[in-house]
Parts: C-alpha cells; sequence; structure tokens
C-alpha cells in the first residue's frame, strides 16, 4: 500500500487539519496506508484517538517522514525549512500559491518532491470536486459576518420593542465570489440590510437571489481567465473607489473579499474613505493575507482609526477550523482518487485537473509562469 501522512500545521495560527476521520475509509478504498502526525488534528476537534479508532496510525513527525512516505497532505503552504525536510521524491499536495513561494518551490523542485496546488485548481467542472479555493472561501465568508456581527457595537436586525426600534445594520459585501456571497446570506440570516458590489455585472442576480440590494456602479472591468478576477488599471480603481465612497461612508459594516490569484489585493477603501464613515463601525478585510483591500489593514490585527474598527482577517478559514477542514479534506479525497491508481500514485498523470494543479516533478518546476518568474529572478 501506499503510505500517506497527514502533517500537522506549524504555523500556530492555523487551526485546520488536511484529511479528516470521516474520510479514512475513501482512502482506505483507494489503497493509502494513513499515518497522522501526532497532534495533527487536534485543533479541529479531532484528537489522535478518532484516528486510530478509524483505521490510521498515529506517530511522532520523524517516525511519520521516513523513507516509506510517499503522499504528504497539508493546508498551508510550507516554509523553507519545513519543505527541505520532507522526504525526497515524495508527493506534496496542499495549498501553496506559487508566485509568492519562489523559494519553496526551488526547495521542492530541488529534492524532487512532485507538488499539486489547490490554487492552480482549473475552473472546469471536472474540477470543482477539487476546488478548495472556493470550499475554504465559503467558510471564510460566513465567519467574515460573524466577525463582523461581533465586533460591531450594535445588533444586526430591526428589533422593536416598548421602548422603540432599532433599526437593522446596515452591511455592504465588497465581492461576490464565493466568499462574499457566503456573507451576504450570512448577514442576511443575522437580520442585517446588506448590499453588495462585484466588478462582475451577472453576480447582481446572485447578490438579488440572497436577499441583498446589488450597487451597480457600470464600470467596465477587465476580466481574468477561467473565471477568476484579473487584475484592473489604476484609473478603474480610483473611479470605482469614489463610487462606492457614498454607500461605504452609509454602512455600518463593510465586508471586503476582492482578491486577484497571485497578484495583491486590489484596494478598494483609502483611508480617507475610512474616516467618512461613522465612529463604531466595522471594516472586516477578508483578502488582508494578500495585502487587504483597505489601505489601512493589517493582516492579523485590528486597526482602530478615527472610531472605525479595520479587521485584518486573512486565515478567517482557521476560526471555524472543524467544518473547513471536513470541506478541505473532501477535497483532498477528491484529489487523491484522480492521483492514486490501484493503490500507487500515478507518475505521469495526463488528466487534466492534476496537470493544471502541478507545480513541481521530476526535479523540475512544471508549472510555466511560475518557472518564467524563476528564471526571471535568476537573471
Amino acid at each position: 500500500m501506499t503510505r500517506l501522512v497527514v502533517l500537522k500545521e506549524i504555523d500556530p495560527v492555523e487551526r485546520r487539519v488536511a484529511v479528516v476521520p470521516a474520510d479514512l475509509p475513501r482512502l482506505d478504498d483507494l489503497g493509502l496506508e494513513v499515518v497522522v502526525e501526532r497532534g495533527a488534528g487536534e485543533s479541529a476537534g479531532h484528537p489522535d484517538s478518532e484516528y486510530e479508532l478509524a483505521g490510521a496510525s498515529v506517530a511522532p513527525l520523524p517516525e511519520a517522514l521516513d523513507k516509506a512516505a510517499a503522499v504528504l497532505v497539508k493546508v498551508r503552504p510550507p516554509n523553507e525549512a519545513e519543505a527541505g525536510a520532507l522526504p525526497q521524491h515524495a508527493t506534496l499536495i496542499c495549498f501553496l500559491p506559487p508566485a509568492t513561494n519562489l523559494p519553496v518551490v526551488g526547495k521542492l523542485r530541488d529534492r524532487g518532491i512532485t507538488t499539486y496546488s489547490f490554487d492552480l485548481a482549473p475552473r472546469i467542472s471536472r474540477a470543482q470536486s477539487v476546488d478548495a479555493l472556493s470550499s475554504q472561501a465559503s467558510a471564510s465568508g460566513y465567519e467574515a459576518a460573524i466577525l463582523a456581527a461581533r465586533r460591531l457595537g450594535q445588533m444586526m436586525p430591526m428589533l422593536m420593542t416598548a421602548a422603540g426600534t432599532i433599526p437593522p445594520a446596515k452591511v455592504f459585501v465588497m465581492g461576490a465570489g464565493v466568499a462574499g456571497l457566503q456573507a451576504i446570506a450570512t448577514a442576511r440570516r443575522l437580520g442585517a440590510s446588506v448590499s453588495a458590489f462585484d466588478i462582475r455585472p451577472e453576480a447582481s442576480e446572485e447578490v438579488r437571489s440572497l436577499g441583498g440590494r446589488f450597487v451597480d456602479l457600470a464600470l467596465e472591468a477587465t476580466r481574468g481567465a477561467g473565471g477568476y478576477a484579473a487584475e484592473q488599471s489604476e484609473e478603474f480603481l480610483r473611479k470605482q473607489q469614489e463610487l462606492v465612497a457614498t454607500t461605504i461612508a452609509d454602512s455600518d459594516a463593510v465586508i471586503t473579499t476582492a482578491a486577484v490569484p497571485g497578484r495583491p489585493a486590489p484596494r478598494l477603501i483609502s483611508a480617507a474613505t475610512v474616516e467618512t464613515m461613522k465612529p463604531g463601525s466595522v471594516i472586516v478585510d477578508v483578502a488582508a493575507a494578500s495585502g487587504g483591500n483597505c489601505e489601512l489593514t493589517r493582516d492579523g490585527e485590528e486597526v482602530l482609526h478615527q472610531g472605525v474598527l479595520i479587521v485584518g482577517a486573512g486565515n478567517l478559514a482557521s476560526e471555524v477550523p472543524k467544518s473547513a477542514s471536513a470541506l478541505y479534506s473532501r477535497n483532498v479525497s477528491n484529489l487523491l482518487a484522480l492521483l492514486v491508481k490501484d493503490g500507487r500514485v500515478v507518475t505521469q498523470p495526463e488528466d487534466e485537473v492534476l496537470m493544471s494543479m502541478c507545480v513541481t516533478a521530476g526535479g523540475q518546476v512544471r508549472h510555466e509562469p511560475t518557472r518564467a518568474a524563476m528564471e526571471g529572478t535568476a537573471e
């Protein structure tokens, strides 16, 4: 049997785990022997005993990463030190945005590790079951709305009492992708009055179907390949900031979710716009990890600026680790179903999904944009 090792996340703020016990029977059917690094699932609500009861072995790191470790799965990208300690010629599955992790990619290449990144899953129907970006974005959008409700100094729903009526909170969601739509749905369930904006006009129907009001700025946006957002011009972003400023100033909570794969997050809210918001208002910036949609955002921190709280929430899926891990684990098992045949890892896959997600293999960088970037850096 091929050995699959579930690695524990080394980042102290990461609480997710790559495989949950419920998916172990499916991995066994694929002919995989599962070894879980000791304590890997504890932060996600899955103690070692659950894995053992489901048929996995539990071992400390040195023992788990012995020479027989063929497939390694984790959530976050490895850092350089972690990558250098992985077994040579193994297969690694995780999130790995290659454009922002060139030294790590180089280390994985040099160790002959075959790497598949969920960040590179193609936008085609066959790849939906391995689209971990979407599954984790859904968890992030939910938590963004909950976080906004917790940090906002007022209740979300309208409340009618003998003492008077409290109006509903006004929530503005910027970006109506997976995270944004989940934020809209959750804020609406909490009773807020929700409006939303997206550079794609067709998103208006989805926003309205969830009970939100679509803010149409009548701007012509550049479209990205495969359904992803594209980087917009400075002039476009300037006009966008001007047009949404009034809506932001009138909002109690703003949730920003706009991101461009492999690029810094677009700047949607200037410091000057923040200063027009009412004291006690909240901005939850889901794009904080890639630079933030707000000029004042600091990833992992809360900044109070003239009475407005800006929350740099770049790792929200980790705040609901049990649910997020269950979704991610299913993405992992679906990918393994493509990669493992008759208990063995396919060494030269011809599957379109696997080929798109492959970063390194055979001592080479297989992802063309990453290879070009690394060659340019070397020059």
